[in-house]
């Protein structure tokens, strides 16, 4: 979302009355609203924080009604049909909605199907997206199966619209988990939890006697909650790169991220390499699944005394390392 799409939308300055924006990201200008009328929904940890530093009022579930709303549309289209369908509900017949976003997120298919819907009194086209106006007709206008809700991914586990892996395990996942222990250490923590599968493996191993559950995608966590019953979990609603916890763990799994949008950035990974030494004791072990072609050896190396690939495919490695704190290749205490 850019500044001048949005410029084009409100012309003669913020819209009036309560605002409600659905999906602005840390980076967007939003400069054209005005903060005491605009409340931002934002289940993105890293992006709710950073918009709460410039002065937004944002929660991962805003409620209430409101005079008008702005989606900001993601690139998974169930996740956009979702936002649209969250944000009508809270409007009025008659109120304005808002939909930004760029032709690679499929904002000219979404223009198209919402022309059938409902009046369209308004298209702008600038930097490589749309921003139009949608005035909403009377109640019951969308779709059924628009609305956000869980849907069950494999058997006994559910997810929501736009989490990672949404449709079914990931294999990288289900692959790390066959190359776990047998037994586990006592205090664990999953970074980048997702929805749960790979820490309800970690739950099903005997010795856990606590496993962290550490996931910035709000709604990815809100699913684990309902997969994981188990009083062992704790969950946590944090960025992996600075997470803190109440005691150092001995066993961490992760299956970290790779892409910021859609630009890969093994940067992510070795974040979360870095965590995971953080958090460790110096005898915890780390267990993660990488995609084989990415380059995170220097950062293990950096982080941890040994490094061993247990396995893996032509797609993914499977590595565990451990002695947290002494770089690979040095003896002694912690750096």
């Amino acid at each position: 979302m850019t500044a001048s799409r949005l410029a084009l939308a409100f012309p003669d300055g913020p819209p009036e009355g309560r605002l409600l924006v659905i999906g602005a990201r840390a980076g967007d200008d939003l400069s054209a609203l005005d903060p005491d009328r605009t409340e931002i929904q934002q289940g993105s940890f890293p992006d709710h924080r950073a918009l709460g530093v410039q002065g937004y009022r944002v929660a991962p579930r805003v409620e209430g009604a409101f005079d008008g709303a702005l989606v900001m549309l993601p690139r998974a289209k169930a996740e956009a049909r979702a936002r649209i369908a969250d944000a009508a509900a809270r409007l009025r017949p008659g109120s304005a909605l808002w939909i930004d976003g760029q032709k690679t997120d499929g904002v000219d298919s979404l223009l198209k199907e919402l022309r059938g819907l409902a009046a369209v009194d308004e298209v702008h086209s600038k930097a490589h997206g749309k921003i139009f106006r949608l005035t909403l007709p009377a109640a019951d206008w969308l779709p059924e199966g628009w609305a956000a809700r869980p849907i069950e991914a494999v058997p006994g586990f559910v997810t929501r619209p736009g989490v990672f892996s949404a449709d079914g395990v990931d294999p990288g996942s289900a692959l790390l988990a066959l190359h776990l222990p047998d037994r586990l250490p006592t205090r664990m923590v999953d970074l980048g939890a997702g929805w749960g599968w790979l820490a309800a493996q970690v739950l099903a191993r005997p010795g856990v006697e606590t496993l962290y559950l550490v996931e910035a995608d709000h709604a990815a966590l809100d699913s684990a909650r309902d997969n994981i019953a188990d009083p062992r979990a704790q969950f946590l609603w944090a960025d992996a790169r600075d997470v803190t916890l109440p005691a150092p763990v001995n066993g961490v799994v992760m299956n970290p991220p790779f892409h910021e949008g859609r630009s890969a950035d093994p940067a992510l990974g070795a974040a979360f390499i870095a965590t995971a030494a953080r958090l460790l004791t110096g005898a915890g072990r780390l267990w993660m699944v990488a995609n084989r072609h990415l380059p995170y050896e220097a950062a293990l190396a950096a982080h941890f005394a040994q490094v061993t690939q247990l396995g893996g495919d032509g797609r993914y490695k499977i590595i565990e390392a451990t002695g947290a704190g002494r770089a690979a290749g040095r003896k002694g205490g912690r750096r």
